[in-house]
């Protein structure tokens, strides 16, 4: 099963990195691997996603449940697709130069050949979608 999860100090407002997370929509523009996104069951601090992530001949759609505490979190519970579980969340807290980013994700595919395939590039990948998030966030709010 493959975990992640990192902490890191970003110039960024916690308001400012909640709207760029939970903007679930945008995710095909800028995150690797991620091919389409589409919402439904919109509510005010809760919605439906499903994301279409492609990794070379391989893509998997899968449906999670996003949960918003604006401005401080963003909780994703796994719904239904090609994983056993699939949890992560990110937390925002404000500090003096911008905020703390607590970000964890735990996942099993439910196919033992694609997790086999896919958990030595885990890490890198998790790393490479951190630094998407980070990028983005520059390319949204300047570099502060």
């Amino acid at each position: 099963m493959p975990h992640y999860s990192d902490k890191k100090t970003l110039p960024f407002t916690p308001q400012q990195m909640f709207d760029m997370v939970s903007d679930v929509g945008s995710y095909p523009d800028f995150l690797p691997w991620c091919k389409a996104a589409r919402l439904h069951d919109v509510r005010e601090a809760s919605f439906h996603a499903d994301l279409m992530i492609g990794f070379k001949a391989f893509k998997e759609l899968y449906t999670s449940h996003v949960k918003l505490e604006d401005p401080t979190s963003v909780q994703v519970e796994y719904v239904r697709g090609p994983m056993k579980h699939l949890y992560n969340h990110w937390k925002f807290e404000a500090t003096e130069d911008g905020c703390i980013v607590d970000f964890e994700v735990d996942f099993e595919f439910k196919n033992p050949a694609f997790e086999k395939m896919i958990g030595p590039l885990f890490l890198s990948a998790t790393k490479k979608m951190m630094q998407a998030f980070e990028t983005r966030a520059k390319e949204l709010y300047g570099a502060q």
